[in-house]
């Protein structure tokens, strides 16, 4: 496989992994609002682990859903800044070196 399908296959990894978890945190807004079974916490911050980070804070942003919880309040844009530094380091490795 050539270098430029591993980025293709990693961009469309991201835009998936982001728009379930954007999808996730309205869902779980949805079902709080209605007492419903909800969406665990740990599943939410799972996701964001997961490259889904850039969905999960969106959907804290669109869907005002666990925006006064300091664990995704605080949690989630370090683990963005996290993940943004890895992938810059690894673009940085394939590209420049």
């Amino acid at each position: 496989m050539e270098p430029i399908h591993h980025v293709y296959i990693a961009l469309l990894y991201l835009a998936s992994i982001n728009g379930l978890t954007f999808f996730l945190y309205g869902i779980d807004k949805w079902k709080a609002r209605r007492s419903r079974w909800r969406v665990s916490e740990g599943a939410l911050i799972g996701l964001a682990v997961l490259c889904g980070s850039a969905g999960a804070w969106l959907g804290m942003k669109v869907w005002h859903h666990k925006t006064l919880h300091a664990k995704f309040k605080y949690g989630l844009p370090l683990i963005m800044m996290a993940q943004m530094a890895i992938i810059g380091w690894v673009c940085y490795i394939c590209f420049v070196m």
